[in-house]
C-alpha cells in the first residue's frame, strides 16, 4: 500500500514536470519562436496567451515586441564642402519578423551591433554627400534683422535639401539594408552636431571679432553723440553768457542815464543847492581817498579850502 502511494507521487511529479515544460505563457510585450536543437520549428508566436511545445525537445526564444532604442556613437564626419563635424545620432527600431530575426541575428546584442554598422555607415554617406549648410539647416528662412547694426549680416545661401530630408534619406537607406534582417528602423534623428575643436576655435574667434566690431560701432556712435551734446552745451552756454552780458550792459547804461539825469537836475537848482551838492561830492571823494594817517596841504585858492573857510564864518 505504501509503495503504491510512492509510485502515485512519483508519477504525479513527473506529470507536473511534463505539463510545466510543455507550456509557456507569452505576454503582450513579447513574441517568440520555438527551436529544436537550435533550429526554428513552426511559425512565430506573436499573440499573447498560453502556448504549448514538446517537453525537453523544444526551447522557446523570446524577443521584445516593443520599440527598441539605438544610440549611436559620436563620430567625426566630413561634409561635402570639407568641413569636419562631430555627429551624434539616435534611432528607434522594432523586430518585425522574429523568425527571420533569429535566423540572421539571433539576439538583440547582435542586432545592435549590426545597426551600428548600417546607421553609422549611412550617416557618413549622407553627410559626405551634402554641404554643411544643408546638414544643419532645415529651411531657407533668412535671419531676421531687428537692429541697424545687423543690416550688413551676410544672407545665408539657399538650400535644396535640409536636415530633415537628410534624416529621411538615412532612414530609407537603412531600412533597405535591414529588410532581410527581420527588423525595421522606425525613426532616425540627429541628436547633436558640432565642429571639431580646431574649426570650433576659428568659429569662436570669428564670433568674437564680429561682436567686437559691433561694440566698436556702438562706442563710435556714442562718442559722436557725446561730442554733439558737448558742442550743444558750449553753444548754449556762450549764448546765455552773451545775453547776460548784453542785459548787464543795458542795466548799466540805464543806471548811468539816470545818474546823469540826477546830476543835471542838481546843477539846475539854486546856487546854494549846487554848492552843497559840490561840497558833498567833494567830501565823499576825500572820504574815499583819505584816512586818519593822511596829511594834506591846501592852498588858499583851492575849492576845498573855500568850503572850510565858509563854514568857519
Amino acid at each position: 500500500m505504501k509503495t503504491r502511494y510512492i509510485i502515485y507521487g512519483v508519477v504525479g511529479v513527473v506529470l507536473l514536470i511534463l505539463i510545466n515544460s510543455s507550456m509557456y505563457i507569452l505576454d503582450e510585450t513579447k513574441q517568440a519562436i520555438v527551436t529544436q536543437f537550435g533550429k526554428p520549428v513552426g511559425q512565430p508566436r506573436t499573440s499573447p496567451g498560453m502556448n504549448f511545445k514538446v517537453p525537453f525537445l523544444h526551447k522557446v526564444q523570446f524577443f521584445d515586441k516593443r520599440y527598441l532604442e539605438w544610440d549611436g556613437d559620436k563620430n567625426q564626419v566630413p561634409t561635402k564642402d570639407k568641413k569636419f563635424i562631430f555627429v551624434d545620432s539616435y534611432a528607434r527600431w522594432e523586430i518585425t519578423d522574429p523568425l527571420q530575426f533569429f535566423i540572421r541575428l539571433r539576439d538583440e546584442r547582435s542586432a545592435q551591433s549590426r545597426l551600428d554598422d548600417i546607421l553609422d555607415g549611412e550617416t557618413r554617406n549622407a553627410i559626405a554627400s551634402h554641404d554643411l549648410l544643408a546638414v544643419v539647416r532645415s529651411t531657407n528662412r533668412n535671419p531676421e534683422i531687428t537692429e541697424d547694426f545687423m543690416e550688413d549680416i551676410e544672407v545665408l545661401e539657399d538650400i535644396s535639401v535640409g536636415r530633415e530630408e537628410i534624416e529621411d534619406i538615412i532612414l530609407h537607406k537603412a531600412n533597405e539594408r535591414t529588410a532581410d534582417l527581420g527588423v525595421r528602423v522606425l525613426d532616425f534623428r540627429f541628436k547633436r552636431m558640432n565642429y571639431v575643436d580646431e574649426v570650433r576655435d576659428r568659429v569662436h574667434d570669428r564670433m568674437i571679432s564680429e561682436r567686437n566690431r559691433i561694440a566698436d560701432q556702438f562706442r563710435s556712435e556714442g562718442q559722436g553723440e557725446a561730442r554733439k551734446i558737448q558742442g550743444n552745451k558750449e553753444r548754449d552756454l556762450a549764448k546765455i553768457q552773451s545775453e547776460a552780458f548784453r542785459e548787464a550792459e543795458e542795466i548799466k547804461g540805464r543806471a548811468d542815464a539816470e545818474a546823469t539825469t540826477v546830476y543835471a537836475s542838481a546843477y539846475n537848482q539854486s546856487r546854494q543847492a549846487v554848492d552843497l551838492y559840490k561840497f558833498l561830492r567833494t567830501m565823499e571823494s576825500f572820504e574815499k581817498s583819505l584816512d586818519e594817517n593822511t596829511s594834506i596841504i591846501l592852498s588858499t585858492d583851492s575849492e576845498f579850502f573855500r568850503y572850510l573857510n565858509r563854514l568857519n564864518r
